[in-house]
């Protein structure tokens, strides 16, 4: 049984089947990709996966507990994170300051901007955020304002923002969605690092195959809601069936 457990799940718009019959399982310190054409279902699952969405049926199980009907600030209190496809952060606060965000807010459960100038000056708050900056290669970037940096760098804030509150579960809604050549093979690399450096199961919906084959253990793939195949990623490359929902025509 995996960490991350979905089974049976259906979801339904109006007369749109988003998803029907979704069964998936995610093994524990694995990398698993979610790929598939536009309009699969990718995003709803994912949005299902972190309360933002309540399925019509089947179960969404995390180590054992179900995450359906539970508010965001739970989940991410169980151990996931997720990074969405445009980054979240403050664009008028500084690279630290971001940073020292969601450590004061898995500390004490919630976060008030009115209280921000007293959290920059607790010692453990600003050590975890220039260990984590640190961690992200940003240590010189800690007083730039991080609406003027880079998307590549504003998607590595926020990569950290998530690592800096301990996840077990790292979702990653196409982390490199809009990104220069460069900066995606940047990100590829800190998650590579992230893989190997930390205890964490990383599950990533993605576009860009380069990415999905440089990192996934594990790739299922979704067409018009339902799971197509599921397969190691070697053997999903010339799978004729993933050939013909991506082409739209027998391979």
């Amino acid at each position: 049984m995996g960490i991350l457990e979905v089974k049976n799940v259906g979801k339904r718009f109006g007369g749109l089947q988003a998803l029907s019959e979704v069964n998936l399982s995610v093994a524990e310190n694995s990398c698993h990709a979610i790929i598939g054409p536009n309009g699969a279902g990718k995003s709803t699952l994912l949005n299902c996966l972190v309360g933002k969405l309540i399925p019509d049926s089947g179960s969404v199980m995390f180590d054992g507990q179900s995450v359906l009907g539970r508010a965001p600030y739970e989940i991410n209190q169980m151990g996931i994170s997720r990074v969405f496809q445009t980054p979240e952060i403050f664009g008028d606060l500084t690279v630290m300051e971001n940073m020292m965000i969601p450590i004061f807010a898995k500390r004490d459960g919630a976060f008030r901007m009115h209280a921000f100038e007293t959290i920059t000056n607790e010692k453990q708050v600003v050590e975890q955020a220039e260990k984590m900056l640190e961690e992200m290669n940003m240590a010189d970037k800690r007083h730039m304002h991080a609406a003027a940096m880079s998307r590549g760098d504003k998607r590595r804030l926020e990569i950290g923002m998530c690592l800096s509150q301990e996840p077990r579960l790292l979702l990653l809604d196409e982390p490199t969605a809009g990104m220069a050549r460069a900066d995606t093979n940047n990100t590829i690399d800190l998650l590579k690092q992230i893989k190997e450096e930390r205890d964490i199961t990383i599950a990533i919906i993605e576009h860009d195959m380069h990415v999905v084959f440089s990192l996934a253990d594990r790739i299922t793939v979704l067409a018009q809601g339902t799971p197509l195949v599921e397969d190691d990623p070697q053997n999903i490359k010339g799978n004729p069936k993933v050939r013909e929902a991506y082409l739209g025509e027998s391979a």
